[in-house]
């Protein structure tokens, strides 16, 4: 009797930490939904303050959920390689130009780690570790050991679903807001595709070495579909929060990029709300479709 009575209490402490957890991660949720809101008011809250709004949640989030899906360690290894990856290929990309193209960072992000803000490390984390979550759940096996082709697989889906995001933000951060500045422009809205490439190529490295090191590890019991799609929807949100940039906003109507080419701000925007839907929102709802089907073949 001891020993059910010690299990029950041990289960009961358990769905405690995880009722917690879950409001944690919705009052998360909810301060990243505001940071996606803030952007549309510019001056109301400093640049910075939005910066770490647009970064911190997300990359706590990832943390937070991962922990429940790979362990503490397994997490922590996610973030130590994502990083190590994405600020080895920044820094290269800004003194080299490979792979991403020419570009260098202002000072609009913040403090830097040699040539690139430590922010953009932190959105590196949470966007990738969704982008990841994403792909497991679209792939059908979120719940499964990575076997065979889908070790690879996997790091290429969740290597596109990231590039969607970049796709979908990149002129508004860069030929708009200037937090980077791409010295030869760019032909999609003075952004070049080489930038694209470059992103890819360095989620990819960390997705794929991330996905070998899961191979020969065991994962934690399966969760719920609820757990899931706290994911899927802060991808979601991420996505949502492009279509408020269409409002207008009474900066300025054209904006010039480092070649001299004139830019409409509307004509970037709505660019960028298009793509949005066609990409995110589309990755997006095909993961929230997958989702109870790829639980069930868990189970």
């Amino acid at each position: 009797m001891k020993a059910v009575s010690e299990a029950r209490q041990h289960a009961e402490a358990e769905l405690n930490r995880r009722d917690v957890g879950d409001i944690f991660v919705w009052v998360l949720l909810a301060v990243y939904a505001s940071a996606r809101v803030l952007q549309v008011y510019p001056g109301r809250v400093p640049v910075l303050g939005v910066v770490a709004l647009h970064v911190l949640p997300p990359a706590i989030f990832a943390v937070i959920h991962g922990t429940r899906a790979y362990r503490l360690g397994g997490i922590l290894t996610f973030v130590a390689i994502t990083l190590i990856v994405g600020n080895f290929f920044e820094n290269l990309g800004v003194r080299t130009g490979f792979p991403f193209g020419s570009y260098y960072f202002t000072d609009l992000m913040g403090p830097k780690l040699s040539a690139v803000p430590i922010a953009l490390g932190l959105a590196y984390v949470g966007m990738a570790y969704l982008s990841w979550t994403l792909a497991g759940i679209i792939s059908g096996g979120i719940q499964s050991p990575l076997r065979g082709l889908r070790v690879v697989a996997v790091p290429v889906l969740a290597s596109c679903i990231m590039v969607s995001w970049d796709v979908s933000q990149d002129p508004v951060w860069s030929t708009i807001l200037r937090a980077w500045v791409w010295l030869r422009g760019g032909a999609y809205c003075g952004v070049p595709f080489t930038n694209f490439f470059g992103w890819f190529l360095t989620v990819y490295v960390f997705c794929q070495a991330f996905a070998v090191f899961l191979r020969r590890r065991s994962l934690m019991p399966a969760l719920s579909v609820s757990h899931w799609r706290q994911a899927i929807i802060f991808y979601g949100v991420s996505a949502a929060g492009n279509f408020l940039l269409v409002l207008p906003q009474h900066r300025y109507d054209v904006v010039t990029d480092a070649t001299g080419v004139q830019w409409s701000v509307s004509a970037i925007t709505k660019t960028c709300a298009v793509v949005t839907a066609l990409t995110m929102g589309a990755f997006t709802a095909l993961a929230w479709r997958r989702l109870p089907e790829t639980i069930s073949r868990s189970r």
